[in-house]
């Protein structure tokens, strides 16, 4: 009979199944099952089944595997299959293939890819047994599940997190605030790994949290607002019920706390003074004061009210609902003369008084408020503001006819004067006394004309007139901006302007000003300036011949001194153009003069020049281009001759020997580096130091001379070559080969030359080369040469 075996012993679970054939599902542990019984010489088709109680549908695979094998999941098993080979196990359902592998021979299952219990939790497959050869099934289709079993790879989070709340001040402790929550997406069935505690990682010792439940509560009670009115709190859940290897996640908790009216309004002060003019209109604001309340909004709204004081009625307060400031109004006009200074108590009281919290109280305070009354100068009054008077059209004139009185409000002892509006009295018919009051006729009566005349009395009060004395604290300036022009023809002592000066001080005898020329002015040869003792003074020419192409503009500095004690005196600078005058003297042209071209030089005879400083700077233009477009010679001055280019080849090697440092075959082979655009066939008609062997003639002793004629016709043919070619200096040949040649004294230095291994020589001839060879003569002179170059 079939069976199931689960991966895991502690994870078993038991499930009646109905008829499952003869399957059997091994994940490694021995479970209870009835094995099939034959009946002694009976076939096994023969065989009956006994019935099975339980059996095993469950594979257990754990997540998140991390191994580079493929985890075994457990094993199938048919009673059929008989360990020949001829049953094949086959796997379908979800994640067969693609996550899930049957080895067909021995019914193993693999897990090949890390799964995750938090996408998908257990998967349902369906195995079935086959005939290898013909795919017949031999065993009915049987499911199984491969549950997927959770590990503790997800952290707690806060999906509502960062959370924000309130709570009101002067809470007592253990007030509840927040209830944070977290989730955990592991498997709440298995172990621990969603089991989370909740611990606040910063807050303390302000606010505390449940482990269990997520509950933010208050730690301290009486906190106050006013002091300290935000907290940030981080609040720290943590799975496997907070033990050492679970992981956890934080929340943010910005905590406030909300004002409750525990303040009792303050007044800064215990006396305020205020001051207001007897002037000030009914209904004016007299003054603002305000008590001060920590609390905010509706908590801080107060009341104010004058509790006593002196002139009742004269005064009312209000509450300015914005700015929670009492505001004194005036009811009634104030008098300075009658009160000059008034008190008054006022009171502020909380609008909203908490009860709990009355045991901070009393929520109210007092002030004393002062104020003081400031004169102004009214104007007087009169006793009488209208005035009935009668007189006679026969009266004589200065007859009284009645007396007006009026007083000063301010001062009795003020002196008042008296005088009749004109624009009422025309005619002037009545006079009234300054000092008195007196009215008297002035002209003759006459009732027909008028019977009636109404007329305004002005009572004023005696004026004060202070006059500030002047010093003499300004210095004189010219009265005006001067534009002085002058004519070219204008003769010697001829008066070209006259100047005045002003003063802002007011001297009492009057402004007495002098003038002259400020130094060095007053020795120039053009002008002079003569005083007029009038306050004024003439500036005049002292020469002629004036010409504004010499000079168009002249500045004189005009010195200013007044009378005053001390005397203060500027200079002021006096502007003088030459113009050009007509026949009358009037000016018609000042300033410089434009340059004009010398008489007998037309336009065409300038353009013609101008065109040809045009054509010679082309002309350097092109040459100095010419010039940068030169090829550079390979030496770039005299100075440098070819004995500096021994450095490059002053390496005498092994000799001809020696093949690594050069190359001897290229100097072996004649057809190399030959330019096929040059002629060989033409003898350079250029004269050389060497005579040139016709080509075939030297092509043919190639082949039979020896090394060294082989180079030296090999740097002919180079000679040859370069003084054919005409974009090729003349000591090319020189610079890139260094072959001395037969033509020097000392013959050749080179290892080209030099003689073979076999041969001797003698160096004694360096000692007569002079003093740059001696010593190389030292060196070598007593030596062999075998020796040496062997």
């Amino acid at each position: 009979p079939p069976f199931f075996w689960p991966q895991r012993e502690p994870h078993f679970l038991l499930l009646p199944l109905v008829d499952l054939g003869r399957w059997g599902l091994s994940s490694g542990v021995s479970g209870t099952t009835s094995e099939p019984r034959k009946a002694p010489g009976a076939p096994w088709e023969s065989l009956q089944r006994q019935k099975r109680n339980w059996v095993w549908n469950q594979f257990f695979v754990l997540e998140e595997y991390t191994g580079t094998d493929p985890l075994y999941v457990g094993k199938l098993h048919s009673d059929v299959d008989k360990g020949d080979g001829n049953v094949k196990y086959v796997l379908t359902g979800e994640g067969a293939s693609s996550i899930f592998t049957i080895d067909e021979n021995t019914g193993d299952i693999h897990a090949t890819k890390r799964l995750d219990r938090e996408e998908q939790g257990y998967y349902t497959l369906r195995a079935q047994a086959v005939d290898r050869e013909t795919n017949i099934p031999v065993e009915d289709e049987s499911e199984f599940i491969v549950k997927v079993q959770d590990i503790n790879d997800n952290e707690p989070k806060f999906p509502d997190g960062p959370y924000t709340a309130g709570v009101p001040e002067m809470s007592p402790l253990g007030t509840t605030v927040v209830q944070v929550a977290a989730t955990d997406a592991d498997d709440p069935t298995y172990g621990h790994s969603a089991r989370v505690v909740y611990s606040i990682i910063h807050g303390q010792p302000y606010f505390s949290v449940e482990p269990k439940t997520g509950i933010v509560r208050t730690a301290l009670p009486n906190m106050d607002r006013e002091t300290r009115d935000e907290y940030v709190l981080v609040i720290q859940a943590k799975d496997m019920m907070g033990q050492l290897g679970g992981l956890s996640g934080t929340t943010s908790v910005t905590v406030t706390l909300t004002d409750v009216n525990d303040n009792p309004p303050r007044f800064s002060r215990k006396l305020y003074q205020y001051s207001v003019l007897e002037s000030v209109p009914v209904a004016s604001v007299v003054a603002r004061l305000k008590a001060a309340d920590p609390d905010i909004g509706s908590n801080a709204e107060m009341d104010y009210r004058i509790v006593d004081g002196d002139g009742p009625g004269l005064f009312n307060i209000t509450t300015d609902e914005e700015t929670q400031e009492g505001v004194i109004i005036l009811q009634r006009p104030l008098d300075y003369e009658t009160k000059s200074t008034f008190s008054l108590r006022i009171e502020a009281t909380n609008r909203n008084i908490d009860p709990q919290f009355l045991t901070f109280g009393p929520f109210s305070d007092m002030t004393v408020i002062k104020v003081n009354v400031e004169d102004v100068n009214e104007p007087p009054v009169f006793t009488n503001p209208v005035i009935k008077m009668t007189v006679s059209e026969a009266a004589r004139v200065g007859t009284t006819i009645g007396t007006v009185s009026a007083h000063d409000p301010d001062s009795a002892s003020s002196a008042i004067r008296y005088s009749i509006d004109r624009n009422t009295d025309l005619e002037r018919y009545f006079n009234v006394d300054a000092m008195s009051g007196v009215i008297s006729t002035a002209k003759p009566l006459d009732r027909e004309v008028n019977s009636v005349h109404n007329i305004t009395i002005f009572a004023m009060e005696s004026i004060a007139v202070i006059t500030v004395m002047d010093i003499n604290d300004n210095a004189p300036v010219f009265a005006i901006e001067y534009e002085t022009r002058m004519c070219e023809n204008a003769s010697p002592g001829q008066v070209i302007q006259t100047i005045s000066a002003v003063d802002k001080d007011e001297p009492p005898s009057g402004h007495r000003f002098y003038f002259s020329l400020a130094l060095p002015a007053g020795s120039n040869h053009n002008f002079t300036l003569r005083d007029n003792k009038d306050n004024t003074a003439s500036v005049l020419t002292k020469r002629g011949g004036f010409r504004r192409r010499e000079q168009a503009l002249y500045q004189l500095p005009v010195l200013i001194v007044d009378s005053g004690s001390p005397a203060l005196s500027s200079t002021n600078t006096l502007s003088v153009r030459v113009c050009d005058c007509d026949g009358d003297g009037v000016p018609q042209a000042c300033g410089a003069v434009a340059y004009t071209l010398p008489a007998g030089l037309s336009t065409g005879a300038l353009l013609a020049i101008l065109g040809c400083i045009f054509t010679l700077l082309v002309l350097v233009l092109l040459i100095v281009t010419m010039r940068r477009r030169r090829k550079e010679p390979l030496i770039l001055d005299d100075e440098r001759d070819v004995r500096e280019n021994i450095v490059r080849y002053d390496d005498e090697g092994g000799g001809e020997e020696d093949t690594e440092a050069f190359d001897m075959v290229t100097l072996r082979n004649l057809n190399i580096m030959r330019d096929p655009k040059v002629r060989r066939d033409v003898t350079p008609e250029t004269p050389t130091f060497f005579s040139y062997p016709s080509s075939s003639a030297s092509r043919a002793a190639y082949k039979v001379l020896p090394d060294n004629m082989l180079f030296r016709e090999f740097i002919w043919d180079r000679l040859k070559e370069a003084d054919v070619d005409p974009t090729a200096p003349p000591y090319d040949s020189l610079q890139t080969y260094a072959f001395e040649g037969t033509g020097s004294v000392a013959e050749s230095l080179s290892s080209l030359e030099s003689l073979s291994s076999d041969s001797e020589q003698s160096y004694d001839y360096l000692s007569n080369w002079g003093p740059r060879f001696k010593k190389l003569a030292d060196l070598y002179g007593t030596m062999e040469g075998s020796g040496v170059f062997s």
